[in-house]
C-alpha cells in the first residue's frame, strides 16, 4: 500500500527585529558642540564687553522699535515693487516680441552684475543728476517745475533703490517656477475650454509656487538684511543706521549691534516660520512633500516594517509526521482558518 501523504498546518515564521545602527562617534560629536555652545555663553555672559546692562537698556528702546518698523516697511514696499516687476520682466523674458525679451534681459543684466551698495548711492545723487522735473509738452515752457528733493522723499528713493535691484533676481526666480511647468498643464486646460488666466490662477500659479516660494522666502529676509545698505541714499532712519548713531553718541558700540542683531534675528524667524507654513500649504496633495520630519520618519519605519508571506496553507507530508491518523485533504479543508494555519 502506498505512503499516504497528510497535510499538515505550518507555523507562521517570525517577523525580523531590526536593530538600527549604532554611531557612538557622531553622539560624541553632539555632546561636543553642545558643550563648546555653553561654554561660549557662560563666557559671553561674563566678558564686560558686551555690556549686557546696556543692551537692556537700549534693546526697548523708542527710537529702535521705530526703526525696527521702518526697516520692516522698507522690506515689504521693496519686495512688493520687486515682485511686480519681476514679473512683468519674466512674462518679457518668455514673449515672442524680440524688443522685449532684450529690453528685459538688458534690465536683468545690468541690476544684478552691478552692487547693490552702488545702485543705492546713484539713487541717493538722483536728486545732484535731475534736479527738477519739469511737466508739459517736449520743446515747449514747462508747465510746471518741481524741485526733485521736494517731490521723491528719501525713503522712497531707498524703496525704489531695492526694488529694482531685487526684481531682477526675482525675475528669475519667476522664470524658473513658470518653466517648471509641464507644457501639457496648459494644453490640457485649453483642451478643457480654460482660458489663460484661468489657466494660470488653477493650473499653473499654484503649481508655479512650490518653486518660487522657497527661494522668494530667502529673498525676503535677504531684503530685511539688505535695508541696512540704505545709509548710502543716505536714509538713516533704518534698525542699523538708528542703533550705530545711537552708539556713536555713547561710544559703546558693542550693545547696540547686539540690540539690531536681536531686532533682526526676531523678524528673521517671524519671516521663516510664515515660509514653513506656505510651502506646506502649496505643497498639500504633492507626494513626498508637506510632511514633517517626525511624520517622515513614522512612514519610514511603517515602510521598513518587516511583512510576511503568506505562507501555503497546507504541504504535503508523509503519513504520521504530524498529522492525526486518518486526517485526509478532506478533513484538513474542513478545519476552520486559524486552525490550518
Amino acid at each position: 500500500m502506498s505512503e499516504i501523504t497528510r497535510a499538515v498546518p505550518v507555523a507562521r515564521p517570525k517577523p525580523i527585529q531590526a536593530v538600527p545602527l549604532r554611531h557612538p562617534w557622531r553622539n560624541l560629536l553632539a555632546f561636543a558642540l553642545i558643550f563648546l555652545l555653553l561654554a561660549f555663553i557662560i563666557d559671553a555672559a561674563q566678558r564686560e564687553a558686551y555690556d549686557w546692562p546696556a543692551f537692556a537698556l537700549y534693546l526697548f528702546d523708542v527710537r529702535v522699535i521705530q526703526a525696527a518698523g521702518v526697516t520692516l516697511a522698507l522690506t515689504f514696499l521693496a519686495m512688493i515693487g520687486a515682485v511686480v516687476v519681476g514679473i512683468v520682466l519674466a512674462v518679457m523674458r518668455e514673449t515672442d516680441n524680440p524688443v522685449l525679451r532684450a529690453i528685459a534681459w538688458g534690465v536683468i543684466w545690468f541690476f544684478r552684475g552691478t552692487p547693490v551698495y552702488v545702485q543705492l548711492v546713484f539713487w541717493g545723487l538722483l536728486s545732484s543728476i535731475y534736479q527738477t522735473i519739469n511737466l508739459g509738452l517736449p520743446f515747449m515752457e514747462p508747465w510746471l517745475v518741481l524741485e526733485t528733493a521736494d517731490v521723491i522723499p528719501l525713503f522712497w528713493i531707498a524703496v525704489l533703490g531695492l526694488a529694482l535691484n531685487e526684481a531682477a533676481y526675482m525675475a528669475e526666480i519667476v522664470r524658473a517656477g513658470l518653466l517648471s511647468i509641464d507644457p501639457g498643464q496648459t494644453e490640457a486646460a485649453s483642451a478643457l475650454g480654460m482660458g489663460w488666466w484661468l489657466t494660470m490662477r488653477k493650473v499653473v500659479i499654484p503649481q508655479a509656487m512650490r518653486v518660487i516660494i522657497p527661494p522668494t522666502g530667502n529673498e525676503v529676509i535677504s531684503m530685511l538684511k539688505t535695508t541696512s545698505l540704505v545709509t548710502a541714499v543716505p536714509f538713516s532712519w533704518d534698525l542699523y543706521t538708528r542703533t550705530r548713531d545711537i552708539s556713536a553718541a555713547t561710544l559703546n558700540p558693542i550693545p547696540l549691534l547686539l540690540v539690531a542683531s536681536v531686532w533682526y534675528l526676531f523678524f528673521t524667524s517671524i519671516m521663516m516660520i510664515g515660509q514653513s507654513r506656505l510651502e506646506k500649504h502649496f505643497s498639500r496633495g504633492q507626494l513626498g512633500h508637506g510632511a514633517t520630519p517626525k511624520r517622515r520618519r513614522r512612514q519610514d519605519r511603517a515602510d521598513r516594517a518587516p511583512v510576511v508571506l503568506a505562507s501555503p496553507e497546507t504541504v504535503a507530508a508523509p503519513s504520521g509526521a504530524g498529522a492525526p491518523e486518518g486526517a485526509g485533504l478532506s478533513d484538513v479543508a474542513g478545519m476552520p482558518e486559524g486552525d490550518r494555519r
